[in-house]
């Protein structure tokens, strides 16, 4: 098991996290975010006005899982993007809408079924 763990190191670039964190410190910017050391809070107003604050977990991937039965895991800087856009609809509608978007632009589907996961 050891000699495993030591291969999978070697395989993998050192900096991977810290190309990953430059990527959603530098959305933390643009939109304004906050963050703290697990996650990224997205304020936002409500129909009401009442202030709001959605967390996402500081992952790679976020992973939603449909009623149909399989799940798809989307990249937190995909994730953080349909958040801002849509903030008062749950994380799979954002997405959702947000792949809809990028699909009439030309740009790859999210839903598109290489994305797609049965659960074991």
């Amino acid at each position: 098991m050891q000699n495993l763990i030591k291969c999978r190191r070697l395989l993998l670039p050192v900096d991977i996290s810290k190309v990953f964190m430059k990527e959603i410190d530098e959305l933390i910017k643009q939109y304004g975010l906050e963050e703290d050391a697990e996650y990224v809070i997205i304020p936002f107003t409500d129909r009401n006005g009442s202030q709001k604050r959605r967390y996402l977990l500081k992952r790679r991937f976020v992973r939603i899982v449909y009623d149909a039965g399989y799940f798809v895991d989307y990249p937190l800087a995909d994730v953080i993007k349909a958040a801002v856009k849509y903030p008062e609809c749950l994380l799979s509608e954002a997405l959702y809408l947000s792949s809809q978007e990028s699909g009439a632009q030309g740009e790859g589907n999210l839903n598109d079924t290489d994305f797609q996961n049965k659960p074991a």
